[in-house]
């Protein structure tokens, strides 16, 4: 049976799930004496997973999530101190629908970025728009938008994604621009999108990202207003990385 002119109307329709699985659908359906309906709903199914498909990898492009940096890639046995429980639970994105900021502290290495990414990860694979930045670089992306006009529209786009990952958080100094820009931002997203911050630093130190005192007050009571507090304790991951490269090079030589 040629299914050629089934398979063309398809395609132009715009349903390439359809048109790619037909022949595999209609051998299926004949062995296995399906339904008209059935095989139906297996055709309409194709073609949803691929749309659904076509659609995470867009909102992952856009998202600037490391493609390694998973659920199914981080290693939770490396550091049994890592709350591993509390991060797969985080990963059912619960917390976004609550509009909950998470907040993930530790010392350098020990994987904060990584879990970061990896719930960003899963809040792409559920249809939600993620965006990955260093906090330093963010602003510096948003301030650079004052010389070209770029500016608010950069700002509104920050502020609008429902789930927004800052990176290594109070970790290098703002200029005072740069600090306005932060603070209307988390302003603007309180109790409206989820943010995850990760950091070195203790609570205590945050407000130090502003060189107004009450500003920087005001900032951080929002952000923990709704905040679930992890912290990460344990060895380093880039230094065990190391320490595992050296002993390969001097069993080399």
């Amino acid at each position: 049976m040629d299914n050629t002119l089934i398979i063309n109307k398809l395609r132009r329709l715009k349903m390439t799930g359809m048109a790619e699985t037909l022949e595999q659908r209609l051998s299926e359906a004949m062995r296995e004496k399906w339904s008209y309906s059935v095989f139906f709903e297996m055709l309409l199914t194709d073609e949803a997973e691929r749309r659904d498909n076509k659609q995470f990898m867009m909102r992952l492009a856009k998202s600037r999530l490391d493609p390694q940096k998973t659920m199914e890639t981080f290693d939770f046995s490396f550091n049994p101190k890592v709350p591993g429980a509390v991060i797969r639970e985080l990963s059912q994105c619960a917390f976004m629908e609550k509009k909950e900021n998470v907040f993930i502290l530790g010392p350098s290495g020990v994987g904060k970025s990584h879990a970061a990414q990896a719930l960003g990860h899963e809040a792409c694979r559920r249809g939600y728009d993620t965006l990955f930045y260093c906090t330093h670089q963010l602003f510096e992306w948003i301030y650079a938008g004052r010389g070209d006009g770029t500016h608010k529209k950069k700002l509104a786009q920050v502020i609008k994604t429902p789930l927004l990952i800052l990176d290594d958080y109070a970790l290098q100094e703002l200029n005072e621009t740069q600090q306005i820009d932060l603070y209307q931002l988390i302003s603007e997203r309180y109790e409206k999108r989820s943010t995850i911050i990760t950091s070195n630093r203790d609570f205590d130190e945050w407000p130090g990202v502003f060189t107004n005192t009450l500003l920087g007050s005001a900032a951080l009571d929002r952000l923990v207003h709704k905040g679930i507090q992890i912290i990460f304790e344990g060895a380093s991951y880039r230094l065990a990385e190391f320490k595992k490269t050296r002993a390969k090079m001097k069993k080399s030589i």
